[in-house]
Parts: C-alpha cells; structure tokens; sequence
C-alpha cells in the first residue's frame, strides 16, 4: 500500500495531441447536453449553470449528461463581472464573484470535469473603461490564482496525512490559470505574473500543461495592437515549454489558422447558440431546443471543416512572423 503523502509535478489538464473544439453548453444538463453527448462534442459549460441564487451555493444535479461527457469548467468571470457593474459589490471571491474560493474549488473539483479554470477578471472594452481598469484586473487574476493555489495545497495537505500522493493529486487538482488583458502588451504582463505566481508553487506542480487565454471572445482578427493575431504573435515561443493554451471563445473563422499553431491545445465558442437566435428571428421561426440543437450540430460540423488539414496548409515556427 502506497504511504500518506503530498504528491509533486501535478499536471492542470491531461491534453490530445489535436486541438479540441468545445462547444460551449449553457445549462447544467437538459437537451442541448444531451445532444452534445449523443453526438460526441467535447463541452464548456459555465460554474455559473450550478450557480443556485436563492439559496446561495453550488448545486450539481445528481444526474446529468455532462457526466457523460468531456465538459471543461469556466469560472464564468464574464457574467461575475456584469452581475458587479449592475448590482455592485457581491459576497464571494474579491466582491465581484457571488462565490468563494472553497465553493468554487469544491464543486469544481467534485464535477468530474476534465479541468477548470482559475477565476480570472475579464478584460472586453464593454466592461473595462480604461487603462488602470485593465491592470487592475491583470493584477487581481494573478491573485485570485494565488489564492486557488493556497487552498488547494492546504486542502491536499490535510488529505496527504491519510491517503496516497495519487489519491491526493486525483481528489483535488490544480486550476488552469488564465491570461487577461486587451492588448498584446497586456497579456506579457499577465503571462509574466502567471508564472511569478505558479513557479513560487513548483515542483509541488509542474509547469502548467494548460493556460487560458481569456478576453477574446468577437475580438477583430487584425487589429496592431489588440487583434488575435498580434495577442498569438506576442505569445508566440514565450509560453513554458511544453505549454498549451485554451482559446476561450474564439471566431470559427480564426480555426483554420489556429489548427497550424502546436500550442493551441483547445477553443471553445457559443457562437451557435447567438446564430441560433439571429436565425431564430430572421426568419421568424420559434428558437426552440431543438433549432437550437440544429445550430450546434451545424457550427460544430463547420469548425470540424476548418480544422481538417488543407493544402497550403504550414505548420511553421513563426506563424505571424
């Protein structure tokens, strides 16, 4: 029998070798999980589908297709970030979020989710009015990932006085931290604090297999400073080694150039679920499940396309160079 103890080179996600496409799944089960399921999408869903308002905590179902399913968690930092500007100063995590540390980390960890992510403070011009806001929230992601590391060290240490370093590392895992910011400028820094915070937790981890790029959900593709491609370009070759990163919300235009980057490991988008409704009234049809479901079976069967090797294609080492 192994002995009690902390385990040491925890991994943040376990990822394929192709990049991964996740359709994003609004809701903690029901028929579009279920469609999801039935034709083998890997999923993202929101912490905030778990989210119960009136009795304040998380509550997973006890039974739902996402168990069924490869689903990734988001610490939803979007619709945390609204939910502060309309309703001011919440109860959780750095008065944005509705929750705490301990709540997040717990149900994240009890889920069954492939991995999820850091809370981390979005960055869309909608909702950030300027530069100080814009390093405010840099330096506050880094810090909520700071404290997710010291919860989840302090809670494998309790568990290591009776369990195994592998019961341990499989009970309670490490987050996939997340990058923010608008310019490419920005996310350096963001990446230069990521690594301050996650080297002083080293070799208890090793380096993050996974990190987030957040904030690029719509973003214009060729913008100089704050285009996709400037962020890539910027990114490119500064990441650990071994290092890949998870686009969160990304156009299905943009897959086709992504495919030829190694370390993009994974997308995710709800575009579907937006084209769904437009279609929905363009044509003055009900946006029923169903029509919804149809629109996730025809964008998903798209980037499918785009992400199929093409001629012309390149894998090169300085794609943006």
């Amino acid at each position: 029998m192994d002995k009690p103890g902390m385990p040491v080179r925890q991994v943040n996600a376990v990822l394929d070798d192709e990049m991964v496409m996740r359709v994003g799944v609004p809701h903690k089960g029901g028929k579009l999980a279920f469609h999801a399921f039935e034709q083998g999408y890997p999923v993202m869903v929101s912490a905030n589908a778990f989210w119960d308002l009136k009795s304040q905590e998380f509550k997973f179902p006890e039974y739902t297709d996402l168990t069924e399913l490869d689903f990734a968690l988001d610490s939803a930092g979007y619709t945390a970030m609204k939910l502060w500007q309309s309703k001011g100063k919440q109860a959780g995590m750095a008065g944005i979020f509705p929750w705490t540390y301990a709540q997040y980390l717990e149900m994240a960890n009890l889920s069954g989710c492939s991995w999820y992510s850091q809370p981390d403070l979005c960055c869309e011009p909608e909702i950030s009015a300027s530069q100080s806001e814009i390093d405010y929230r840099i330096n506050a992601t880094a810090t909520l990932l700071e404290g997710c590391l010291r919860i989840v060290y302090d809670w494998q240490n309790e568990l290591a006085k009776t369990s195994s370093p592998s019961v341990v590392a499989s009970l309670v895992r490490p987050p996939v931290p997340v990058l923010q910011g608008w310019s490419a400028s920005d996310y350096m820094r963001s990446l230069d604090l990521l690594m301050q915070v996650w080297q002083r937790w080293e070799p208890w981890l090793a380096a993050p297999a996974l990190i987030g790029v957040g904030s690029v959900c719509r973003r214009s593709l060729n913008h100089p400073t704050h285009g996709l491609h400037a962020i890539l370009a910027a990114l490119e070759g500064q990441l650990p080694s071994g290092s890949k990163v998870h686009m969160f919300g990304v156009k299905g235009a943009c897959l086709s150039e992504l495919k030829m980057l190694d370390w993009v490991g994974s997308c995710d988008s709800m575009a579907y679920d937006f084209g769904a409704r437009v279609k929905a009234h363009r044509t003055g049809v009900s946006n029923t499940l169903a029509h919804r479901s149809k629109e996730m079976t025809r964008w998903m069967s798209a980037a499918a396309q785009r992400l199929k090797p093409a001629a012309g294609d390149q894998y090169r080492l300085g794609l943006f160079a």
